[in-house]
């Protein structure tokens, strides 16, 4: 079966390869797209999934040779994006943290190669219902590709470009690794990036050593951190840490008594 997948995987790496280097991007971008942020679940705030660790071209700009070499070299590729500032291994994140975060990102991260079909059916039926976009199915994987290489332009052609990356980053390491990339390049709001920034700058704690309620508001922040962030309202951040609990215990991660003792257990703040 993972055989089969990952045929499935190169055949649709290959397509959108070609697709590319052709100028298919050309053909399918739209004049305007107004609301529309395809398969992406976008934050309601314009800062989710930027980032300012190091500069980058925009994906608009780039030509063929470098989707390509991007491709084929992604690991250098993404050597050449990670941040110069502290950068948490996999070791220095707490079980409790990843839980959190897959939970309420991406519940399926571990089954999916990159993109969710069955995220995407969903999100396709609900969008139809309304008539427009109003929900999304992008996966920790997309999100991290926008993180480290594509522009914040919404048309479906880089929606396009963003599942060929990330099936390739899917194939190159593993979820783990994945995992770890994302954490250290999504922003958390208030100017804190990656999450030993932001470890330190909500509670004065490295990574390690965050608790469950704690780990459970930082991975809340990044859906939409400029609201999130409990320096900017701790109501709306601990409403926001409530979702994660809940969706933790929806998905097997933790009990409802574990939950619930984390939503009453006091949180202290760096300042």
């Amino acid at each position: 079966m993972k055989n089969i997948l990952r045929l499935c995987a190169g055949l649709i790496l290959v397509f959108f390869l070609g697709f590319f280097l052709a100028g298919g991007r050309d053909v399918l971008r739209p004049e305007t797209v107004t609301r529309v942020t395809g398969w992406a679940t976008e934050s309601v705030m314009p800062d989710r999934g930027s980032s300012p660790f190091l500069p980058r071209e925009n994906a608009d700009d780039a030509d063929g040779f470098t989707r390509l070499k991007r491709m084929f070299f992604l690991r250098d590729a993404v050597a050449e994006r990670l941040p110069g500032r502290r950068y948490a291994t996999t070791k220095e994140l707490p079980d409790a943290l990843l839980k959190a975060v897959v939970a309420v990102e991406d519940s399926r991260f571990y089954s999916h190669l990159g993109f969710d079909v069955e995220g995407i059916a969903r999100a396709t039926l609900v969008n139809l219902q309304h008539g427009e976009i109003e929900e999304g199915a992008s996966t920790i994987t997309q999100q991290l590709v926008k993180n480290l290489f594509l522009s914040q332009e919404r048309s479906f052609a880089r929606k396009a470009e963003e599942l060929a990356l990330a099936v390739r980053l899917e194939l190159s390491y593993s979820k783990e690794e994945i995992l770890t990339l994302y954490l250290n390049t999504i922003y958390f709001g208030s100017g804190y990036y990656g999450i030993y920034d932001a470890a330190r700058g909500y509670f004065d704690k490295e990574p390690k050593d965050l608790t469950l309620p704690e780990a459970a508001m930082l991975a809340g922040l990044p859906n939409a951190p400029s609201v999130y962030s409990p320096y900017e309202n701790f109501l709306l951040a601990k409403k926001r840490q409530f979702v994660v609990l809940d969706a933790m215990v929806k998905n097997g991660m933790i009990s409802k008594e574990l939950a619930e003792n984390a939503k009453i257990e006091p949180i202290y703040l760096a300042h």
